[in-house]
């Protein structure tokens, strides 16, 4: 098992890796912008091979849920894969996959065809976790925590372009998102091919083991750091909550509120623009004002608080101002993924990002299912209802539960705040 220690020295060397963040940030910036076309519209597109709100919201959750499935069946693997061969391989290869992804969701004629576009989508969808091993292979130790969020900031600079250009493409027809956003993962792979540099030198790469590729076995090791447990306990809640905000988002507002795909684009756009500014601009100097520890319990508690009025909120122009005023929250993941990257040794930088995103796609295999649960069981309710917001009332809950243990982490461990 890898420690501080050993990890240190290693983690040094990577500094001489050539290699420029710009490109992999284009690459990642141009695979969200096609996701985010889609977000405002897919519950729509749904809802047109459904017959009620109940549902819609079912049927939605349940394709959410496969899409996660195969993202955890599959980012590990992936992750793994790009430690043996080389990061651009796989991002190449994930690239082409979500082009295909998103022009078989266009051409859809019924549900098991937007199931058949989920399921590739799911299997291809490892730029993230690929894109931070990257970020990693040519950062050091003290500031990958920033490269890091750049990866986040360019994730959502793709989200202030993407949900707004989705909902007006969606006002015209709902398949146009998926055809424009099929167009731009296609050009990304043409970019990425051409212009993308390889990042882990031939002498770094691991060899291949097949029980890397388990992602039971990849989670299994990430429990089996003692070191971190508490971070990797306080990661899976927030990401948890995160998702379940995400997953259901967009039925919530439609629900209670009756916003349109283009009023979703908007709202999300705001979130685009608040992450970027955060994890782009004033990431630095937050964490060289508080350090990673103390930002990372400071976006818990604002993530809380919001998630709290989020579901308490009986007006849509609410949702705006509260977006706007979480900004520490995008502050929690970069900061805590730098802690605990710290602690691990270069050559399990892929893996361990890709169990990482790993626990992501846990969360859009259990939140859909419980979000589309509680939200079909309160879409009859009238729209001020407090329990329509019971959604978030859940990741509220998760957050606090992250707080109490992350406090209980770091107070337990005064080597993490080094």
């Amino acid at each position: 098992m890898s420690t501080p220690e050993s990890a240190a020295p290693q983690g040094a060397a990577a500094a001489a890796v050539p290699g420029n963040l710009n490109f992999v940030l284009i690459c990642v910036f141009i695979d969200m912008l096609g996701i985010g076309l889609i977000v405002p519209v897919l519950p729509a597109l749904v809802g047109e091979f459904t017959g009620s709100r109940d549902n819609q919201a079912y049927w939605y959750g349940i394709m959410s849920a496969v899409f996660g499935l195969m993202q955890f069946l599959f980012m590990p693997m992936l992750g793994a894969i790009s430690d043996r061969v080389g990061r651009r391989p796989v991002l190449l290869y994930s690239m082409a996959g979500m082009s295909i992804n998103f022009l078989t969701t266009a051409w859809a004629p019924n549900l098991a065809c937007l199931f058949i576009g989920r399921v590739i989508g799911g299997m291809s969808s490892a730029s993230m976790s690929v894109a931070s091993a990257y970020a990693s292979d040519i950062s050091t130790p003290d500031n990958r925590a920033r490269s890091f969020g750049k990866v986040g900031a360019a994730f959502g600079l793709g989200f202030i372009c993407g949900p707004m250009l989705g909902g007006l493409l969606g006002g015209v027809d709902l398949h146009l998102p998926f055809y424009v956003a099929g167009a731009l993962s296609a050009a990304n792979f043409v970019y990425g091919y051409f212009v993308v540099p390889e990042s882990l030198p031939a002498s770094r790469r691991a060899p291949f083991n097949y029980a890397r590729i388990n992602p039971l076995t990849a989670l299994v090791r990430l429990a089996q750091r003692q070191d971190i447990r508490g971070l990797i306990v306080t990661f899976t809640l927030a990401t948890l909550a995160q998702m379940m905000l995400q997953t259901t988002w967009v039925l919530y507002t439609t629900f209670r509120f009756n916003w349109t795909p283009g009023q979703n684009g908007a709202a999300l756009f705001c979130v685009g623009v608040s992450a970027a500014v955060v994890q782009a601009g004033l990431l630095g100097l937050l964490i060289k004002r508080f350090g990673e520890v103390r930002l990372a319990q400071l976006g818990l508690v604002s993530g809380a608080a919001t998630y709290l009025l989020y579901g308490l909120a009986t007006q849509g122009w609410m949702m705006y101002a509260l977006i706007l005023c979480n900004v520490l929250s995008f502050t929690v993941n970069p900061a805590l993924q730098g802690i605990i990257s710290r602690q691990t040794p270069p050559e399990e930088q892929g893996e361990l990002m890709g169990s990482l995103q790993s626990i992501g796609s846990i969360g859009v295999i259990v939140m859909p299912l419980l979000g589309s649960f509680i939200l079909g069981k309160v879409s009859h309710l009238a729209a001020g209802d407090w329990r329509v917001g019971g959604t978030f009332f859940v990741s509220a809950a998760m957050e606090v539960l992250a707080i109490v243990v992350a406090n209980r982490y770091f107070s337990r461990h005064a080597e993490a705040r080094a």
